[in-house]
């Protein structure tokens, strides 16, 4: 069976005349384009230096390519260079998202996918605006169906190559490509990797002015709340993420893990090398934590059954978190490189440490 990228010929007819379509927009972009760049020269060799253009609608000089482009990004193994920023951008999953209404790019958006958990209050009337494609990851068809120019995945299994979304496969469709540097599966993920990966979305939409400014803010919200609890003791956290035989948590390389450290807390299970995995319950009881971070989303048990789960369970009963009942909540989108993670270290503080915000 072949599991590749699509190839034209194995497409229904109804996707082969989506992805003409797709195709042709953007032939038609670069082909005007490139007229307009010929059409400034000849002008240009014809009248001799004259001072700046004309000012368009907006008041602004025009000119015959998008200032600051090309741009060429190197993205979890693919270069790609954008000779102007996209202006039909499709999210899958959450994060990528609100990051790109957070820069102020509704107007570039015409599809999201996979909301997992609330959205932000200050994004959530530009969030409702944008079209969602589907509760889930996207079909291929559906993708092609809001005849993008950029797609942006919060996870690797936005471009699932078995479901026929990968990246080459949209490539093939005329369609740039974007993942969210947390899985390229390179290295430990930080905040600097969240503060990396708003400039480089600022940098391919051309609103690098927008990114500096918002992860100057991120920044100071960040420190506001590491102030607050530098000097308290570390406190022990067991992240839960799921799990009944096994307690599926976060590792050391996730986001998770220095988002609890900022909060004056410490992973106790920063060791696993991965960013999430499988760890016994009796590995749970022997590293005694004294808070439990329950990370909430979309297509899991709430909140309170996991509560309920991790409080019936006799072999935790000795547990510090679960004697006292400390328990924090995270929405998952908050954990992972995008808007959010700067929330989650003043919220994860809070709940660490209520003492510090009397």
């Amino acid at each position: 069976m072949y599991d590749g990228p699509y190839r034209p010929h194995d497409l229904p007819l109804s996707h082969v005349r989506r992805l003409t379509r797709v195709r042709r927009r953007r032939f038609v972009v670069r082909v005007t384009a490139a007229l307009a760049a010929l059409s400034a020269t000849v002008l240009t060799a014809a009248c001799g230096p004259s001072g700046p253009d004309p000012a368009g609608a907006d008041g602004r000089p025009r000119s015959s390519a998008a200032e600051g482009f090309p741009v060429t990004i190197d993205n979890c193994g693919v270069r790609t260079t954008y000779d102007r920023p996209p202006s039909r951008a499709v999210t899958i999953h959450q994060h990528p998202a609100e990051l790109l209404l957070s820069l102020g790019l509704k107007d570039r958006m015409v599809g999201t996918a996979f909301p997992d958990s609330a959205v932000l209050p200050s994004l959530r009337k530009d969030y409702a605006s944008v079209p969602e494609l589907a509760a889930k990851a996207p079909s291929f068809e559906k993708v092609l169906e809001a005849e993008p120019d950029f797609v942006y995945g919060g996870y690797s299994s936005a471009f699932d190559e078995k479901e026929g979304r990968s990246r080459k496969a949209l490539a093939d469709a005329g369609i740039d490509t974007y993942l969210n540097r947390e899985y390229c599966g390179e290295k430990n993920v930080t905040m600097r990797d969240t503060y990396a990966e708003i400039r480089t979305i600022g940098k391919i939409f051309g609103v690098s002015d927008r990114a500096d400014a918002l992860v100057s803010d991120l920044r100071r919200r960040v420190e506001k709340a590491s102030a607050a609890v530098r000097g308290r003791p570390d406190v022990p956290v067991f992240v839960y993420d799921s799990g009944d035989k096994s307690a599926f948590t976060a590792g050391g390389k996730g986001l998770g893990t220095q988002l609890i450290d900022q909060a004056g807390g410490r992973n106790v299970f920063a060791d696993l090398d991965d960013v999430f995995g499988d760890v016994s319950w009796e590995q749970v009881v022997d590293r005694r934590p004294e808070v439990i971070a329950i990370y909430d989303y979309a297509g899991d048990k709430s909140v309170e059954q996991k509560k309920r789960y991790l409080l019936a369970q006799p072999a935790l009963a000795d547990v510090p978190a679960i004697k006292h009942k400390r328990f924090v909540v995270l929405p998952l989108t908050a954990t992972l490189v995008g808007v959010r993670s700067a929330y989650a270290v003043e919220g994860l503080a809070r709940g660490l440490h209520p003492e510090s915000f009397k």
